[in-house]
């Protein structure tokens, strides 16, 4: 029952937002307040989880609940975790409090109220935990669209100027790959004749006609590649990171671009083997296309949240490329990958979004330089973050990227071992061009001299400038100093992508038994 708690604590705590107000928690700090404590009890249960947690069997699947939810057509209430979904349900309840820990002192503003806010906030985190728990196709598939409309509604209320646009271009793409997704996975559940997340794994195909299961594994790519995100099916991230508020930005590139790729791996994958294989090819080359066009679009960003997102695309091509080696080397690869995904871009919209709130703008141009002598401990964070997200060996995003290139030089054996080698090539080039543009961007915002109108002129954001001496002109603003709340916020992530990092093996003993038994290896 341990899961039924984990989703009641955030959806009984958005429904008691709807009680009057003025009875309540008056005022919008008691509210967010109240978020802090809510999510705070989540990812407590979500400790208790990990802890019950058998890690000598991590490929069963544990902590199971199992209740008849529609007996006449076969749907049931099925929650469970194995060492696949376990680090993602920690993921999610861990980002979800450091969102409201960080918005206690920096809640974004909007057309809407703090109240409305929390309200969706903790409604998210229920769709994003019953993604990775539920083991029934429909259940998972009714968790999976939970997530739609409340970031929809942060996007379209607490955005940028540009939020509405993005926020229906987030819908309208999301909403036509569940379209695909739902029919993929009803096209194989109607020939199995099961609903059951765990018996289909087990069978791995069996009963499934070889043509069903290539149209179905095309359908289910389509629909889970929007979220993941897969070039070309990218064009709504950008979008909706640059105008979405700090907290929805962490949250979607944290964790919801990661029921896409687990999407794959726990249904696609396991429900379709024979359409994976017939498709892969076709993955990895859309994955390596992903790599090497978001390098290249974010060596031209502006724009430090833009650039962010990009490299977002770069990053989950990499996650893609491991999964269609169809290797247990290449989809632990996925999955560390999605995990320090999470950790690391997390950390980096943060610190994008405090840089925005202290300088007044995103623009690399207008940034300069000058930020290590204006704000040291701001651009030390954010240079940790960069490296990180480059992939320097010790630190979590390197694992990911290295083991997925491994599992390209060395497929499955039924794919073909020349043109894999061929997307290990041109992903490790995009693992170079990763570094160019982060390097880039360090150069342009935190190296060189403080601009000469930055000097002479309040920042918005900032606190009143300290005058060294008569001539004001000369003086230099000081930045407003990082706060107790963020960091709060960004602590965690950072001790995680060193842990990870130094010591991948606390990840890799987890996910590498439920990914050999996907392949039927036990």
């Amino acid at each position: 029952m341990i899961f039924v708690l984990l989703l009641a604590i955030p959806l009984a705590g958005a429904l008691a937002l709807l009680l009057p107000a003025g009875r309540f928690l008056p005022g919008d700090g008691a509210v967010r307040r109240y978020g802090v404590g809510v999510s705070g009890a989540t990812l407590l249960v979500a400790l208790s989880a990990a802890a019950a947690f058998d890690y000598g069997d991590p490929s069963r699947v544990q902590l199971e609940i199992d209740r008849d939810w529609a007996p006449a057509i076969g749907l049931r209430f099925h929650l469970g975790v194995d060492g696949i979904s376990l680090p993602l349900v920690l993921l999610t309840a861990l980002l979800s409090l450091l969102c409201f820990v960080h918005a206690l002192r920096h809640p974004p503003h909007g057309a809407a109220s703090d109240r409305l806010l929390v309200g969706l906030l903790l409604v998210l985190e229920v769709g994003l935990l019953g993604t990775f728990l539920a083991l029934d196709l429909v259940l998972f598939f009714v968790f999976f669209e939970v997530v739609l409309i409340p970031m929809y509604a942060v996007i379209a209320l607490w955005g940028g100027p540009g939020r509405r646009a993005a926020a229906y271009k987030f819908i309208l793409y999301t909403l036509l790959g569940s379209g695909l997704l739902l029919a993929g996975m009803l096209l194989v559940a109607v020939n199995a004749g099961t609903l059951d997340l765990t018996e289909l794994a087990r069978r791995h195909g069996a009963g499934v006609a070889h043509g069903v299961q290539v149209t179905a594994f095309l359908l289910m790519v389509l629909g889970f590649g929007v979220k993941a995100p897969m070039w070309p099916l990218h064009t709504w991230l950008p979008d909706a990171h640059t105008e979405a508020p700090t907290v929805g930005s962490v949250l979607l590139a944290g964790v919801l671009l990661k029921m896409g790729t687990y999407g794959l791996v726990r249904v696609a994958l396991p429900l379709a083997p024979d359409g994976a294989a017939y498709w892969a090819p076709w993955l990895g080359l859309l994955a390596v296309i992903g790599i090497v066009y978001a390098a290249l679009a974010c060596l031209a960003q502006r724009e430090l949240k833009r650039m962010i997102a990009f490299s977002s695309v770069g990053h989950m091509g990499f996650v893609l490329l491991g999964i269609a080696t169809l290797t247990p080397v290449g989809v632990n690869a996925a999955l560390f990958g999605n995990i320090a995904h999470g950790l690391i871009t997390g950390l980096l919209f943060f610190l994008a979004g405090a840089v925005k709130v202290r300088y007044g703008t995103g623009e690399l141009d207008r940034l300069g330089g000058g930020m290590l002598t204006e704000a040291p401990r701001l651009a030390s964070f954010l240079t940790f973050a960069s490296i990180a997200s480059l992939g320097l060996p010790g630190l979590a995003g390197f694992w990911g990227e290295m083991l997925a290139l491994l599992g390209a030089y060395r497929p499955h054996a039924d794919l073909p071992r020349e043109t894999f080698a061929t997307f290990m090539v041109v992903g490790g080039l995009g693992a170079v061009l990763t570094a160019a543009y982060f390097l880039r961007m360090l150069t342009k915002i935190t190296h060189g001299a403080v601009p000469g109108d930055r000097a002479a002129a309040p920042v918005p954001g900032a606190d009143a400038p300290a005058s060294d001496g008569p001539d004001a002109a000369a003086t230099r603003t000081r930045i407003a100093p990082i706060t107790r709340c963020e960091y709060a916020a960004w602590t965690p992530l950072i001790v995680l992508t060193l842990l990870v990092g130094l010591w991948p093996k606390t990840l890799l003993a987890v996910t590498t038994a439920p990914v050999r038994a996907l392949f039927g290896g036990g």
